[in-house]
């Protein structure tokens, strides 16, 4: 099978832009989350979904203020593909989330959850940003994650 050259690099630009996300989520709290985010952005999770920056960023806040957790989001099978013009793409990939409360060092667990993910990307100017993340929990166990419903403010 030829490599699709524009695809190859379309793949190694959205791979690297989706590890520097999650390393800000795993080691900054996710305080600069919604640079990767459209205005309008959907980030739908397990049990509860955040519409909108202002919904992203009180998610993170709220997972920083509930107090000390380690966790790793994994980034595995990345691939990319554009979607209907250059300015547009999908990515689907698998998070292997490991994650428990405290501080590091924690006793070694084996991932919480695995999920089949699904980014929708558009390209605003030079940067490409998520309009639509996905997690589908393919494999679930050990620690609960965390997903307030912020909905009740």
């Amino acid at each position: 099978m030829r490599i699709d050259e524009d695809r190859l690099e379309l793949t190694r630009q959205l791979h690297a832009l989706v590890v520097d996300y999650w390393h800000d989520v795993d080691t900054n709290w996710g305080r600069n989350a919604t640079d990767w985010y459209t205005d309008d952005a959907e980030f739908v999770g397990d049990a509860n979904t955040y519409k909108g920056k202002d919904k992203i960023r009180a998610f993170y806040k709220w997972r920083e203020d509930r107090g000390d957790r380690t966790v790793i989001h994994s980034v595995h099978n990345f691939r990319a593909e554009y979607d209907g013009g250059p300015d547009r793409a999908i990515c689907n990939w698998f998070m292997f989330l490991t994650a428990a409360d405290g501080k590091p060092v924690l006793e070694t667990q084996l991932p919480i959850q695995i999920a089949h993910m699904t980014d929708r990307m558009v390209k605003s100017g030079d940067d490409w940003l998520v309009a639509y993340r996905k997690f589908d929990p393919w494999f679930m166990g050990g620690i609960p994650t965390t997903n307030p419903n912020l909905d009740d403010d």
